[in-house]
């Protein structure tokens, strides 16, 4: 098991500490997606590789041009759905299914957890996901959640996406894109947190409710570079609290500023997904046991729905209202 001492310490230490954990809180980033072949948001390749995507991931950017926006974004719908649950995620909602106190503060918005068998109560996807989509009219606020269609509609479709990779993506017309099923009228988008938009206010509530209901044994920093605020914010949080830190990262030495390196009790680089089966043995058993407590571990959620249009139009449906400003994986 490969492992940076960081004082007197071991991934034996580590074991003992997690037996004895009861309050545990896990931060998780890109990183816990890579066995999965998911590429980070800023590491869109192939088609996108010219584009930038983080000016991609704007209102702004979806008013001027949302033909564009929404081709990014289905292509990263359709390469997440593709991708299967690895190691690190079962290893997760394993370690969720056998501790009602432990829960996961999740950057990502690529839907893999809930597929592994996270319990829902136990996640935070603090920048949304992928598999929602939502209204943007302010006289409306449809909301379809675990929607796994491949092509919103037939212009977003796999095989209308340009064989060449040097080739621009085409013009879409506003018509052809993703449109509300309630009203009729509004666009539908993607229902991740952009850039210059907040958190969502009730999973930010309910985090610290759970902080604040006690003492914390343990955190766990996998696969971030802990520094995206106000995720970020809780590895120090979790320290105040009593907590010791493992840090699970593959560039534990490649960045010295990575978040919680500096304070951290445990060092752990490499993959997640080979790194939290074994440090999570002790709680979970094996992946044998793992799979057979989990079952199917690769289950698309049924889609639900919510919302629909508003009389009252001082309403609107705004359903990103919060504090702190999205910014990291999405």
């Amino acid at each position: 098991m490969p492992y940076i001492e960081h004082g007197p310490t071991d991934p034996h230490t580590f074991k003992t500490h997690l037996v004895k954990s009861k309050r545990i809180l896990a931060l998780c980033g890109a990183g816990l997606s890579a066995s999965s072949g998911l590429a980070t948001f800023r590491g869109a390749g192939g088609l996108w590789r010219t584009h930038d995507a983080m000016s991609l991931a704007t209102p702004q950017a979806f008013v001027k041009d949302p033909s564009l926006v929404w081709q990014f974004y289905s292509a990263r719908r359709q390469a997440a759905f593709s991708a299967k649950p690895n190691a690190a995620h079962l290893a997760l909602a394993a370690l969720s299914v056998k501790n009602k106190d432990f829960i996961t503060v999740t950057q990502n918005v690529d839907g893999l957890s809930p597929r592994a068998g996270h319990p829902p109560e136990q996640l935070y996807p603090v920048h949304g996901s992928l598999s929602t989509i939502k209204c943007t009219s302010i006289f409306c606020s449809y909301t379809e959640h675990n929607n796994f269609d491949m092509a919103l509609t037939p212009a977003l479709a796999p095989s209308r996406t340009p064989a060449d990779v040097d080739a621009q993506p085409p013009t879409i017309p506003v018509l052809d894109l993703p449109h509300c099923p309630k009203c009729g009228i509004g666009m539908m988008r993607p229902g991740v947190v952009w850039f210059n938009e907040t958190l969502p206010n009730d999973l930010l509530e309910s985090i610290d409710d759970w902080i604040d209901q006690g003492p914390i044994d343990l955190c766990l920093v996998i696969g971030t570079t802990g520094q995206v605020w106000p995720a970020a914010g809780y590895i120090g949080i979790c320290k105040g609290k009593g907590a010791k830190v493992a840090v699970i990262n593959m560039e534990i030495d490649d960045d010295p500023h990575l978040g919680g390196v500096n304070t951290a009790d445990w060092l752990f680089k490499g993959d997640c997904a080979q790194i939290l089966p074994d440090i999570l043995e002790p709680i979970i058993g094996s992946m044998d046991e793992v799979r057979e407590l989990l079952g199917d571990t690769d289950k698309f959620p049924a889609t639900t729905s919510s919302g629909g249009p508003v009389t009252d139009t001082s309403n609107n449906n705004d359903t990103t209202s919060g504090t702190g400003e999205g910014t990291g994986y999405y």
